[in-house]
């Protein structure tokens, strides 16, 4: 990107919010997908609507490509900069502009941290329900692009459940509005699901407007140890076989039991092969009827142990402790690979054995653990990405596990999206027709391929290609 092009972008945002030395480049050069990185050539904060716009028309002219990016969190590598690309981060767009009680419905600007509007929804009394592991820190408008899930999936749903209504700039420096209050809507295409889950692709987010329910009135949390992995699978089955859903059904192996163990210290036993986290909430007496069966599933399915936490703040204690499991699994090695398979639930047994067998055939660490009620596993691999030979091993075991998703009906990913890091496995997935109409769309709205181009699927023989990059060479880029 030449220096003209440069001062150009600086004019649009302001010196004050456009950076471009070696330092800031970095820090937006990755995500938290191990691995691929590439330095933008410049990171800029844009303040409203029509700056975004101008900064869009401006790449149709001059041809440098546009990332959006929010807290960086996402684990399929939607956010890394693409060749000749700026990072427009959208971190300080972090407003709640309205809660409506009268209609449960939030707006909120796509950089409000999940947990920050959870928190601040609850004052009100109402609840909204998605919650992915990184809530803490990950923003709104990158959960809207991903479709993030979270611990309480089963029960409540994903993002998409949630979203009411986007404003986003499109490719060409137009302002999209889609969707509202009103709970049936069905004047033409549905465009909002079809920007929900674009991973950024189609445009960048600058407003949501989300549903929010009644905070349920009460909830039971329990913990289940097992001497075998199968006795946690045929639980889950019990428990959704015997038709109860409770909000939050975990599962973790014994290497993530170790690794939350490490980190969290709140006596998890060590030996045990598996452990289930469940959550059940509700009204009335139908959540201990319910905390009552599951409690003899367990017991059934050989269940080492079983505890009914005492009270709110216990739950609490190891539902945050197991939202650490990435950050737990992250301290053993230098390189951390997570990754997100889903299969039907009723295959659930089947593929925690397949994920096992992988870390067998390819000789490396898996700890594995996910959202068992929805069929979501998360194995994650404890590598080293100096060692190419180790990288090549992580690389088929979870080519080995993404097929054996597929043979069992199951996808490539159930919520963290396709990115860069699963894009080769896509046409297993969508088929070719699938993905031809996927480009079609893509070429009709983004017709200079400006706005993050190569992730999800490459639309023609561009640099893109080549993009992903080992953090060990980012040095190279300047």
């Amino acid at each position: 990107m030449n220096t003209i092009v440069k001062a150009k972008i600086k004019s649009i945002v302001g010196a004050e919010n456009f950076f471009d030395s070696d330092e800031d480049r970095l820090c937006y050069s990755y995500d938290g997908t191990p691995i691929y990185s590439q330095l933008p050539e410049a990171v800029v904060f844009p303040k409203d609507d029509s700056q975004i716009s101008e900064l869009v028309k401006l790449a149709n002219d001059t041809k440098f490509n546009i990332v959006p990016r929010g807290a960086g969190t996402g684990l399929s590598g939607g956010s890394i900069p693409v060749e000749n690309s700026i990072a427009v981060v959208m971190t300080r767009w972090n407003k709640i502009i309205e809660i409506d009680k009268n209609n449960l419905t939030a707006w909120v600007e796509p950089g409000v941290v999940t947990g920050i509007l959870q928190k601040e929804v609850e004052k009100f009394g109402l609840f909204y329900p998605p919650d992915p592991g990184s809530l803490n820190v990950c923003t709104i408008g990158g959960n809207v692009a991903n479709n993030a899930g979270g611990l309480r999936g089963l029960k409540y749903g994903v993002t998409k459940n949630y979203v009411m209504g986007v404003e986003m700039i499109l490719p060409n420096g137009d302002l999209l509005k889609t969707g509202g209050k009103n709970f049936k809507d069905v004047a033409g295409y549905n465009l909002r699901d079809f920007i929900i889950g674009s991973e950024g692709t189609l445009g960048i987010i600058t407003k949501v407007l989300l549903k929010l329910i009644p905070k349920p009135a009460r909830s039971i949390t329990m913990l289940a140890y097992f001497d075998k992995l199968i006795d946690s699978a045929k639980s889950v089955s019990d428990i959704i076989a015997a038709h109860i859903t409770p909000s939050m059904m975990e599962f973790l192996d014994n290497t993530t039991i170790n690794c939350v163990e490490d980190y969290a210290k709140i006596g998890l036993p060590r030996n045990a092969e598996a452990m289930l986290l469940i959550e059940v909430d509700g009204k009335g007496s139908s959540v201990e009827e319910d905390a009552s069966i599951i409690q003899s599933i367990f017991k059934k399915n050989n269940a080492s142990s079983v505890r009914v936490t005492a009270d709110e703040s216990e739950g609490q204690e190891l539902k945050t402790a197991r939202r650490s499991a990435f950050s737990a699994l992250a301290r053993r090695s230098p390189t951390t690979i997570l990754e997100d398979a889903t299969v039907p639930r009723s295959e659930l047994p089947v593929m925690i054995e397949k994920i096992t067998e992988a870390a067998k055939k390819y000789d490396v660490i898996i700890g594995n653990f996910g959202h068992a009620g929805d069929g979501n596993l998360h194995p994650t691999c404890l590598t080293d990405e100096r060692n190419s030979k180790e990288i090549e091993k992580a690389h088929r075991a979870f080519e080995f596990i993404f097929n054996e998703a597929i043979k069992l009906g199951g996808t490539i990913t159930g919520e963290h999206g396709t990115g860069l890091a699963k894009k080769q496995f896509l046409e297993q997935v969508a088929g070719i027709p699938g993905i031809e109409m996927m480009k079609k769309i893509k070429a009709s709205i983004d017709e200079n391929n400006v706005i993050n181009p190569g992730k999800i699927f490459t639309m023609g023989p561009r640099c893109e290609g080549s993009l992903p990059h080992n953090r060990e060479q980012i040095k190279d880029f300047h």
